[in-house]
């Protein structure tokens, strides 16, 4: 499988297990994935369009090189099967393999929430640099990007370090961030040209308050990203009928949630892949558009409790 493993320590880039430079990393990984244009000059690549990468970023909990904690061996590896059930395989999912290339970041994210929350600042700045040389290296190659959780946050640190547009689709999954860092993002180079979608449902809302009454915004306003409607991120919400209906009639049937209250439904819904697989495609900007027009149609506003109506027996919590 055609897969890059990267890590951020502190706000510097380091190839899995610091075997070798990330430029070297990042070129061996790029040639294995389909002809690039060589940094020697040696001529043109064979291929009119380069596989994509897709960078993908976890959230919290996770640290890399840790026995049980390490990203690339969870929701990061390649893996057929893994006994926990919340470790799908991501590179898997989004179909990483001979027409698209995949970067596995990993990041410090174990700690209280405030010192994961301030290592994604950092790990963006890291992945900022990732970027960077994958641009240097070979500036037609599309870049797109999925993150979960304090992942997002990651994504939207990286997009504001950027001085230029570097990303195509950026899929952020139930994120735990702020309006203000979003804002903040949208207003750099990179932030302007990036499709932003973000995917959420009401088995999140737990973890939305949470985050507001644990790890403050800017100011009184500044509202978690799952509890606003901000015209800079089109939201795409999985527990509202109008958008799961939107989504069936392009050919994106996603399955019921099983549990009233899981951080990680964005990810584990039945179907959820394949849409994020299109989206990070050759037809992922016209699906793009045609996603957010689905998104605009707003939900009835989520006012508190946790009630979300289930199939009798279903668990109630992850």
């Amino acid at each position: 499988m055609a897969l890059i493993r990267i890590d951020a320590i502190g706000d510097q880039p380091f190839a899995q297990g610091k075997t070798m430079p990330v430029a070297a990393e990042l070129e061996r990984g790029l040639a294995r994935s389909g002809a690039f244009p060589s940094p020697r000059g040696s001529g043109p690549s064979p291929s009119p369009r380069p596989a994509p990468v897709i960078i993908m970023v976890h959230g919290y909990r996770f640290q890399p090189g840790d026995p049980v904690h390490c990203p690339h061996s969870h929701i990061l590896s390649d893996h057929d099967a893994h006994p926990c059930r919340k470790a799908v395989s991501w590179p898997r999912g989004l179909g990483i393999g001979a027409d698209r290339l995949g970067l596995a970041f990993g990041w410090p994210a174990r700690g209280s929430i405030w010192q994961a929350h301030r290592q994604a600042d950092a790990a963006g700045r890291a992945l900022a640099q990732v970027i960077t040389l994958i641009r240097q290296i070979d500036p037609q190659r599309e870049i797109h990007a999925i993150g979960h959780s304090l992942g997002a946050r990651v994504l939207l640190s990286a997009l504001s370090a950027l001085g230029a547009p570097a990303l195509g689709q950026v899929l952020l999954l139930a994120g735990a961030d702020h309006v203000s860092h979003l804002e903040a993002a949208r207003a750099s180079p990179a932030g302007r040209s990036a499709r932003l979608l973000h995917v959420t449902s009401r088995e999140n809302l737990l973890y939305d308050l949470l985050l507001a009454g644990l790890v403050g915004g800017k100011g009184a306003g500044d509202r978690v990203l799952g509890r606003a409607v901000h015209p800079a991120l089109p939201q795409l919400r999985l527990d509202d009928p109008q958008h799961l209906a939107g989504l069936a009639a392009m050919g994106f049937a996603l399955g019921r949630p099983e549990r009233r209250i899981c951080h990680w439904s964005s990810y584990l819904r039945p179907g959820a892949f394949p849409l994020y697989h299109a989206l990070t495609g050759p037809r992922g900007a016209a699906l793009h558009a045609e996603v957010t027009r689905i998104a605009a149609k707003r939900p009835a506003p989520v006012r508190g409790g946790l009630s979300l109506p289930l199939p009798w027996g279903a668990n109630a919590s992850s």
